[in-house]
């Protein structure tokens, strides 16, 4: 799949990880949290992840 050049992306153990270059091949990302009041880059996730 191609690079989405919109989304960028440094998890290489993500199955739509750009092997090329670091980037995300999904035309779209879905971004949570995991905490009840996010206050930090911490508490967020890319819900979008999937292992290779």
């Amino acid at each position: 799949m191609e690079k989405n050049p919109s989304i960028k992306c440094s998890v290489d153990e993500c199955k739509y990880h750009s092997n090329a270059e670091n980037y995300c091949t999904l035309s779209v990302i879905q971004v949570g949290t995991h905490e009840s009041n996010p206050t930090k880059q911490e508490c967020t996730d890319c819900e979008s992840f999937s292992v290779k």
